[in-house]
């Protein structure tokens, strides 16, 4: 399982890298595993988004789960390759699997999120 030491995590399974004052957002290798063949990804989410909120779905042949946003910000941009393309989620959930870029409107809403020795814990790895 790969759990990249540069990425803060939430307890729901996403992750966000912060690059400047914008942090791009997706569902982790754990989470895509639990989750099984993506077939479906919907993003919902436009403008202003609070922490904690749902971004979208993504659907797969067991489940459907919703994405959290990890902090508060305004969606500057969804990744809709992924629409086209579901399964990258599930072949490279920390690179061309991303589902949005939220420009950080509360940086310290990074404190409350996990580091990755934190998330392996959570995950049992």
């Amino acid at each position: 399982m790969n759990i990249p030491e540069n990425l803060k995590y939430t307890k729901d399974h996403e992750w966000i890298m912060v690059e400047g004052s914008t942090g791009t957002v997706g569902v982790t290798d754990y989470a895509q595993g639990e989750l099984g063949d993506v077939i479906y990804v919907d993003i919902t989410a436009s403008g202003e988004i609070k922490q904690g909120d749902s971004c979208g779905t993504i659907e797969a042949v067991k489940t459907v789960s919703d994405v959290f946003a990890p902090v508060s910000g305004k969606i500057k941009v969804a990744n809709t390759a992924v629409n086209d393309n579901p399964a990258v989620v599930n072949k490279d959930p920390y690179g061309d699997g991303w589902i949005v870029k939220i420009e950080l409107t509360n940086p310290a809403e990074l404190d409350s999120l996990l580091n990755a020795a934190a998330y392996k814990e959570l995950v049992g790895a």
